[in-house]
């Protein structure tokens, strides 16, 4: 009697044990699906900021407004399923290690959305803008950021290392342009007074674009703290693992 009281405690600790199991994975399931989805929305909106910076056909205010809304109300929802995992289980090493990375990853998308935003508002602002755009490279330099966001979300899907090093070599590219340019603006606006209000509005631009870019970077960095269980930084992890 004591044996199969023994036992079917057993089966039923298994049982038990098979539907956390599942309910984890599911919810895993979730997080990353979630994440995809607002990464998506966020490169939507970097590729809407580089048309009005352009002054391409965009899409209506309305729905920039919207996405903007989606990305905010996904960023809580990933937060909620994240806490809910760690209440109600005890995941293992590298579910924990995607549960943190998501967190932060989320945040990092977050950001990039509102960059977008602000880069969206200002460029508006921007008259005659055209000229110092085409004299200093500014659209490969916008382009180059639209870029960077699609090979991140290329990089969290695949988890793919040889990405992770493409978006550390970008990201280095975008900084050292957006610098020089920069740079440029400014002894353009010394040499030619008319260029102050869009030269300066141009900078927080180009500045709001190098942020973005280093966003994408590090949400790189916590897609390879996920694979290997390592902490880095790009600006002391270099680029020449991945240049070989």
């Amino acid at each position: 009697m004591i044996l199969i009281c023994i036992q079917n405690g057993l089966i039923l600790n298994l049982e038990i044990l098979k539907k956390m199991a599942l309910h984890i994975e599911t919810e895993l399931g979730k997080l990353k699906n979630i994440i995809i989805k607002i990464g998506d929305l966020a490169e939507n909106q970097v590729a809407e900021a580089v048309k009005v910076l352009l002054s391409e056909p965009v899409t209506e205010g309305k729905e920039v407004k919207k996405t903007e809304n989606k990305i905010d109300k996904l960023d809580v929802k990933i937060d909620e399923i994240c806490q809910s995992i760690f209440a109600l289980h005890q995941p293992v090493a590298s579910d924990l290690r995607f549960i943190m990375s998501a967190m932060q990853i989320s945040n990092e998308i977050e950001r990039i959305g509102d960059l977008a935003i602000s880069i969206i508002k200002k460029s508006k602002n921007i008259k005659d803008k055209h000229d110092l755009i085409v004299k200093f490279s500014i659209a490969d330099i916008a382009k180059q950021v639209e870029s960077i966001t699609i090979k991140t979300n290329e990089c969290f899907l695949t988890r793919n290392e040889s990405t992770i090093g493409e978006i550390f070599i970008l990201n280095n590219r975008i900084k050292n342009e957006c610098d020089e340019a920069i740079h440029n603006i400014i002894n353009e606006m010394k040499s030619n007074s008319k260029t102050v209000v869009s030269g300066t509005n141009l900078v927080i631009v180009l500045k709001h674009l190098e942020r973005i870019s280093e966003h994408c970077t590090n949400i790189a960095e916590y897609v390879y703290f996920m694979i290997n269980a390592k902490i880095i930084k790009h600006e002391k992890f270099g680029s020449t693992k991945f240049e070989d």
